[in-house]
């Protein structure tokens, strides 16, 4: 695995070892940032089951202001601090080792981010956990994309009861990344009851 383009363009990162994570490969990787692009510069980023940290690293290479990296793995989260060490893109970094709610709890009114991406466990609901967290959180409002790694049979009714708008689905071989933004206020108020 490594960075794709940007400031640390071609540097090679460290992934955690074992089965716990799945690192995301360098060719999705590639395909996400570039339907992200134009969203990155000066982006404050969370990198939410952040596993290595390479989607967070990629978004700093790429010219995010800031990335934050949550993740609850003692041996992932050494593979972050040693992959923003070796980009040399720490500076711009918060690690935060917590699960993941605690982290966003402890985040609240600290922070804003304009792009979200989460790789959580599949088949656990925690995509929907988040979602249903950032219904009411400072952390992300209407204009934030989020974005979460799912396998392909996930069933994504949950999004729309939620208030949020998909906004594309981009499948792979095993996998999909979904693309959410949570709706405007005045948009839910005026929705049939």
């Amino acid at each position: 695995m490594r960075v794709i383009a940007g400031t640390a363009r071609s540097l090679r990162l460290e992934t955690p070892a074992g089965m716990d994570t799945r690192p995301t490969t360098d060719r999705i990787k590639e395909t996400l940032f570039n339907m992200i692009q134009f969203d990155i510069q000066g982006a404050c980023f969370l990198d939410l089951f952040a596993g290595s940290g390479g989607v967070g690293i990629e978004a700093l290479s790429r010219g995010a202001k800031e990335a934050v990296f949550i993740e609850n793995a003692k041996e992932a989260c050494d593979c972050i601090h040693a992959n923003l060490k070796h980009t040399k893109l720490g500076d711009k970094a918060l690690v935060c080792r917590q699960d993941a709610f605690v982290a966003l709890t402890t985040l609240e009114y600290q922070k804003k981010f304009r792009l979200v991406f989460m790789d959580p466990p599949y088949h656990k609901e925690l995509e929907q956990r988040v979602l249903e967290y950032f219904t009411t959180s400072s952390l992300v409002d209407e204009e934030t994309t989020i974005i979460f790694e799912a396998a392909l049979d996930t069933d994504l009714d949950f999004i729309e009861k939620l208030s949020y708008d998909i906004i594309k689905i981009k499948q792979y071989k095993t996998n999909m990344h979904v693309f959410v933004k949570r709706r405007k206020q005045d948009e839910i108020s005026n929705l049939p009851r």
